[in-house]
């Protein structure tokens, strides 16, 4: 299997072991007579394993190998997927999607520790912004897969489905030569203590930060878009799906074109040109002020294609940052990344009177912080 292929397979396990199965939601409440919040936290309660497990898989990567780790992951992945598929009730489907949880955490938080494995400089650039594309294509498909098993067949195939795109991975994994060849040493409290090393390491602490909540419009517009185009916009929810795929291809086609013009303009002018076009992209949302389902979208759809551009080129500029504890340093990252979308999606849902210009301000800090992290940092950064 081309190792871009894989990369791109674990990196889009969270959307789709998340977005695939949200049609299912409905159901199970009419099936078990459960109430939405109950059916709910088979969703936030994966969310949280997730994360906490992002932040387990790197050092033990380090430790052990990512290969063992991955296959660890994939294995433990496939079989809470057939408990899904088999759960008798909303608290065995809850346990099942917890151990999935810490499963796909493996292939999300190891598929960009294998990018500075296998690639440097612009090439690792380019897969980083391929796998961008392919990631924006899962959230756009993966409810449409789901609605196609609910239409056609049980909701209990969703997670059937779920484990032939696992085996496929597994094969991969398995195909794969081991990258690492030099492990850290030490027992259970040896390897968290990584963690202390990686982020004492400046220049990838302040740039995973500070490139980290360049998203946070990205992510509060998901997190709101129901309701702002919903609620507020009196759309129908038909229209909505078609004004939230455009968000998405706005995401998809920032990742294609920094393909296009890696390797050839250097990374930092990439990126300041991208603050540039973030900022406009932010007052753009202040101008027109998102009162119309158009005057919404056309904003959001700038900042998500910057953040799109951005993401590649700056990942690879924070891995270019540590030469060991690669593991670690990916979880961290992805971690931070994680942690980003759940603040900037809990903002909000507050009760704030209009929320697109929530957005702008939200562009604003996501344009000057990253940008300050940069600066800050710049003489002590190493550019590959």
């Amino acid at each position: 299997m081309p190792n871009l292929i894989l990369l791109a397979l674990l990196a889009a396990f969270p959307p789709l072991s998340t977005d695939m199965y949200l049609p299912a939601i409905p159901t199970l409440q009419s099936l078990w007579g459960i109430t939405y919040a109950t059916a709910n936290l088979s969703m936030v309660l994966f969310m949280g394993v997730f994360s906490i497990f992002l932040l387990i898989h790197g050092p033990l990567s380090d430790r052990f190998g990512r290969k063992p780790v991955l296959i660890g992951g994939l294995i433990v992945f496939i079989l809470a997927s057939f408990g899904c598929a088999l759960s008798p009730s909303i608290g065995f489907l809850i346990a099942a999607r917890c151990l999935q949880a810490a499963g796909a955490a493996a292939a999300a938080s190891l598929a960009l520790a294998l990018s500075k494995d296998l690639y440097e400089g612009s090439q690792r650039q380019k897969i980083l912004a391929y796998i961008g594309v392919i990631m924006a294509l899962a959230p756009m498909l993966a409810p449409t897969i789901g609605g196609l098993m609910l239409k056609f067949a049980s909701w209990r195939w969703i997670f059937i489905v779920q484990v032939a795109l696992a085996l496929v991975g597994l094969y991969g994994v398995l195909r794969l030569k081991e990258p690492v060849t030099t492990f850290t040493r030490g027992g259970f409290l040896a390897v968290a203590g990584r963690y202390r090393l990686v982020l004492r390491n400046l220049p990838f602490t302040v740039l995973a930060t500070g490139f980290a909540l360049m998203s946070l419009p990205h992510f509060a517009f998901i997190g709101g878009s129901a309701d702002m185009y919903i609620n507020e916009l009196g759309l129908s929810e038909q229209a909505f799906g078609i004004y939230f795929g455009a968000n998405a291809v706005g995401f998809m086609l920032g990742s294609f074109l920094c393909t296009r013009m890696v390797g050839t303009y250097k990374p930092l002018n990439m990126l300041y040109t991208t603050f540039a076009f973030l900022f406009a992209s932010t007052l753009l949302m202040f101008i027109l002020g998102g009162r119309t389902p158009l005057t919404l979208a056309l904003p959001m759809f700038c900042m998500s294609l910057s953040v799109g551009f951005s993401r590649p080129i700056s990942n690879s500029m924070i891995l270019d940052q540590v030469d060991t504890d690669v593991g670690a340093a990916s979880g961290i990252l992805t971690f931070e990344i994680f942690f980003v979308a759940a603040l900037s999606m809990q903002l909000i849902s507050m009760g704030w009177p209009h929320k697109p210009m929530v957005l702008g301000v939200l562009g604003v800090f996501g344009t000057l912080i990253p940008l300050a992290a940069l600066l800050a940092v710049r003489k002590r950064c190493r550019f590959n």
